[in-house]
């Protein structure tokens, strides 16, 4: 029997190594080189810029293969940053209670508070309790076969009921004001000096590596396909035999997990939580614009997308504070009517082979896709070149 890796081409195997060296490269100087070169400042924005990446990956996953157009990923991103935010606040008080429950006459720790008195359950809770909320309204929306712009105004609607939520509640979770972690303890160490901020910087890279293959897989192989099946055509999917509500269920449920850990990160490096910075609406929508811009159903592209809109509004609100709301405005309307697949989907699809007609490089034929890898195929050209 022949080996299917006999005919994996040479040029394939060489691309895979290329891109591979690239994402350490990368990965190198992020996490290496610039902890030495630039401020601190700088380094702690970057942080939160690579901690909202996180959650860019869990909305292209069901927007850019599911086709899930989420408005109110904020709840999931809010509730990983609350529940960190309520570990903190709890190991400077030292087994008491948060110095602001007496500003309200609070004299018990909640009952909600008592699971994160200690790190491992906390972690676990960030992760879990999102995906949970997320796989309840979910199921609630997906059984019922609620798609299309009728989910995304669900999910915008639960967005604002959480937030509602969490802006009424004072004696529990200090209402508007939030919950600060910029003078909290960890570890007996202030979490806002340096040895402790470059620290969940380094863990913000590492977490999004994982999340990025874990997206990946998860994008590949037949539930990978069935996603992107789901997306393009989910009544055919019905027919096919297959009960797309589960798939979605777990989908948007492990999207809901991985943005429950994108705010825990960006808590930490932001010293603050609350509704408004967490579970505004206009935040979940800004979500979606860094998956627009970078290029959906690319999961890199979502990445690049967050990384360069934040960088791009932190830079324009300091030089020119009136102008960055007519530039997302601006941006959003070039990506939709110009640049409708994203960067990425620009870059692949005609910067790239224009550099290579420029080069002289002959432009890659694409056919059916990886029919060079199919086994069969190879065995039988294989056979031919013998005869």
């Amino acid at each position: 029997m022949v080996s299917t890796a006999q005919f994996i081409p040479k040029n394939k195997t060489r691309n895979w190594w290329l891109k591979v060296s690239l994402i350490v490269g990368i990965v190198a100087i992020l996490a290496i080189v610039l902890p030495f070169i630039i401020p601190a400042f700088r380094l702690r924005l970057l942080g939160r810029f690579l901690a909202l990446a996180i959650t860019a990956l869990g909305i292209d996953l069901i927007w850019g293969y599911t086709g899930l157009l989420s408005l109110g990923h904020g709840i999931f991103f809010g509730l990983g940053g609350y529940i960190f935010a309520m570990y903190l606040n709890l190991q400077t008080a030292q087994g008491g209670l948060p110095s602001f429950f007496t500003s309200y006459g609070v004299s018990e720790l909640p009952l909600i508070w008592q699971p994160f008195r200690t790190l491992p359950i906390t972690v676990i809770g960030l992760i879990v309790i999102p995906g949970i909320v997320a796989g309840i309204l979910g199921y609630l929306v997906f059984r019922n076969r609620i798609k299309g712009v009728y989910f995304s105004i669900l999910t915008q609607a639960a967005l604002i009921v959480f937030f509602n939520f969490f802006n009424g509640q004072q004696r529990l979770v200090n209402g508007s004001n939030g919950l600060t972690t910029e003078t909290q303890t960890i570890f007996g160490t202030v979490v806002s000096s340096p040895v402790v901020q470059i620290t969940f910087y380094e863990l913000t890279i590492v977490s999004l590596i994982l999340v990025y293959l874990l997206c990946f897989w998860l994008t590949r192989g037949r539930f990978g396909r069935l996603l992107i099946a789901i997306r393009d055509d989910e009544t055919r999917v019905r027919f096919s035999g297959y009960d797309p509500t589960w798939f979605k269920v777990v989908v948007f449920s492990v999207s809901g997990a991985i943005a429950g850990l994108s705010g825990a990160l960006f808590t930490v490096q932001t010293g603050i939580v609350t509704p408004g910075s967490s579970m505004d609406v206009a935040f979940s929508i800004e979500m979606v614009i860094w998956v627009a811009v970078g290029g959906r159903g690319t999961l890199l592209g979502a990445i690049i997308g967050a990384v360069l809109v934040r960088s791009a509004q932190t830079f324009l609100s300091e030089e020119f504070p009136a102008v960055w709301l007519f530039f997302q405005g601006a941006l959003f309307l070039i990506v939709v009517t110009v640049l409708p697949n994203g960067i990425v989907g620009w870059w692949r699809e005609w910067a790239w082979l224009k550099i290579k007609s420029l080069l002289g490089l002959q432009p890659t034929l694409l056919t059916y896709p990886e029919i060079d890898l199919n086994a069969e195929v190879m065995v039988e050209s294989n056979q031919q070149e013998e005869d």
